[in-house]
């Protein structure tokens, strides 16, 4: 196989994440945004230690598990939202199951594989989307959404998105028609010029609270002061389902193209909506870390729950915490329960929740798990709960880890590449995989989440 060829193949699979693979002759290619069944032309783009990758052309015929229309009108544009949208729910949970049991049985032997929970919705559950300004084709009118397949630039008018209720893309539809009346541009990436960055809408499943915040440079247009004061007012009239608490402003000058925040100033409102998990209730800023599907969140804790165990007077570690759901679920029924997380805004926040919720057993530590850690030597924990970022745990700081010696370790991941990775250490140095259970919190996308319980053999 060489560079630029073209081929067509049938896709015998999909491996996580998106990676179909197509069999040319003895060769195996990799080829991404293609669904399990379908004929497609694609050219090869890569070629590395032996593996290829090419780039999808065209479907040349549907896959027999494509077996409805697409939902969201912007599915068959290019948006990268999703993926698997012409596919049933129950075929894409038996597809994502499969992913993951074929990656934990690389590395994990007699164990049991218990599955995998779907979520209790499969559209309009997201409660949190993060929207990008920008333009569809160059010089094009301003646009408002996700960016395209495979595009860093071109972004996608999404006011018709499936993944969320309603109410989000009345609000995008309204911030979009506003600037572009309005004249606004958008900050250039490249050139480090411009002003409307983003949108972020966040909403509680539960409590219908939605929080609003417009990100841009600080190159505000000239002779506009307040220039989204009269957008307030639009949002507010606009007939929505939840209530809106919150309107902000937040001013970001990093060239990384990430939502951050240099300073905020809250339009209208609060800066935090309030949301129910499993009889808890949570205080939620807008930058917090947040399960962004609650009722599968609800689904994916109650079974790390189960996998827990017996909790009466234990001393439990809940590392990478995030705002402390994991550890607040755990606090009624457990000694005591530390949280470590890097982010002192969610530590913070976990404190606050914690206290609403009359927990007095918690306590959370802003830090880096793999310095923290060795301030708590003399607190040793006799469970470990892991919940880590995508890239998983940093070598040394899972090294430490398993000096505890604990004899239960519950390892929760949104990427089973990431885990299977640790887990190959955490086998070698003396704990066994017992069981394990996929969660889809992500319908309609190449994303699932693993809940993994360990244990240790050897004393």
């Amino acid at each position: 196989m060489k560079k630029g060829q073209i081929y067509e193949g049938r896709v015998e699979r999909v491996d996580f994440p998106n990676k179909g693979i197509v069999k040319i002759e003895e060769d195996k290619v990799i080829v991404k945004n293609s669904i399990p069944g379908q004929k497609v032309s694609f050219a090869i783009n890569k070629i590395r230690s032996g593996r290829a990758e090419g780039k999808l052309f065209e479907v040349i015929e549907k896959s027999p598990l494509e077996t409805r229309g697409q939902e969201c009108t912007s599915f068959f544009d290019g948006c990268g939202g999703c993926s698997y949208q012409t596919m049933s729910y129950d075929d894409q949970l038996t597809m994502k199951k499969d992913q993951v049991k074929r990656l934990l049985d690389q590395v994990c032997e007699d164990y049991t594989f218990e599955g995998i929970l779907g979520s209790p919705k499969e559209w309009g559950y997201r409660n949190k989307m993060e929207f990008s300004f920008g333009d569809e084709y160059k010089d094009g009118p301003l646009a408002l959404g996700l960016h395209k397949k495979g595009s860093f630039h071109d972004i996608l008018t999404v006011n018709h998105c499936a993944i969320v209720d309603k109410d989000y893309n009345k609000i995008l539809t309204c911030v979009l028609d506003y600037c572009s009346e309005q004249g606004l541009g958008y900050y250039r990436k490249l050139r480090h010029e411009g002003y409307l960055r983003h949108l972020l809408v966040r909403k509680g499943a539960k409590t219908g609270e939605i929080l609003i915040n417009i990100v841009t440079s600080s190159q505000e247009p000239e002779h506009q002061v307040d220039v989204f004061e009269p957008m307030v007012g639009l949002l507010q009239k606009l007939s929505l389902e939840g209530e809106i608490v919150g309107i902000l402003h937040t001013y970001n000058d990093s060239q990384a193209d990430v939502i951050k925040s240099d300073h905020m100033r809250i339009l209208y409102g609060r800066e935090y909506l309030y949301e129910e998990l499993l009889d808890l209730k949570f205080k939620i800023s807008i930058f917090s870390f947040f399960q962004t599907n609650s009722l599968g969140a609800e689904v994916l804790y109650t079974k790390a729950r189960d996998y827990v165990g017996e909790t009466k007077d234990k001393n439990i570690f809940d590392l990478y915490s995030g705002t402390g759901t994991i550890a607040q679920l755990l606090a009624p029924v457990a000694g005591k329960v530390t949280g470590v997380e890097i982010v002192e805004e969610a530590v913070e926040a976990a404190r606050d929740n914690a206290a609403m919720n009359g927990l007095t057993n918690c306590e959370f530590i802003s830090g880096d798990v793999l310095k923290v850690i060795d301030e708590l030597k003399e607190n040793k924990p006799d469970i470990i709960v892991l919940d880590p970022p995508r890239e998983g745990i940093h070598p040394k700081a899972l090294d430490k880890i398993i000096n505890f010696g604990v004899d239960r370790i519950v390892y929760i991941s949104c990427k089973p590449t990431s885990l299977v990775r640790d887990l190959e250490l955490l086998q070698a140095r003396g704990y066994k995989v017992v069981k394990a259970c996929a969660v889809d919190m992500f319908p309609q996308t190449v994303h699932v989440e693993t809940v993994v319980l360990m244990s240790r053999v050897e004393k």
